[in-house]
């Protein structure tokens, strides 16, 4: 039927909150939301991120720890994206 899979599905939309979250969609700190993460400052602060250690089962399954792969591995040119709509199609 040409539909995307569960998982697909479910990726896709954590990467597009993550986005919302990077660029002040939403009234939150994201240093602060992003407490797993470790930030690389280069040029800029939405790439490079690394996932922590953790023992905990709680902190391994974050929105943060799940799609930090898929994040980084996304192009420079979808990341810095004006709309959520263009973010929308680069996925």
């Amino acid at each position: 039927m040409g539909l995307m899979r569960l998982e697909r599905r479910r990726v896709r939309s954590d990467l597009i909150e993550i986005f919302k979250i990077m660029n002040g969609e939403y009234d939150l700190n994201r240093d602060l939301f992003f407490f797993s993460l470790k930030k690389v400052v280069e040029e800029d602060m939405t790439r490079n991120c690394s996932r922590e250690d953790s023992r905990l089962d709680i902190r391994k399954y974050t929105i943060c720890n799940r799609v930090i792969d898929n994040w980084n591995s996304l192009s420079t040119s979808c990341i810095n994206c004006n709309t959520i709509n263009t973010f929308k199609k680069h996925l």
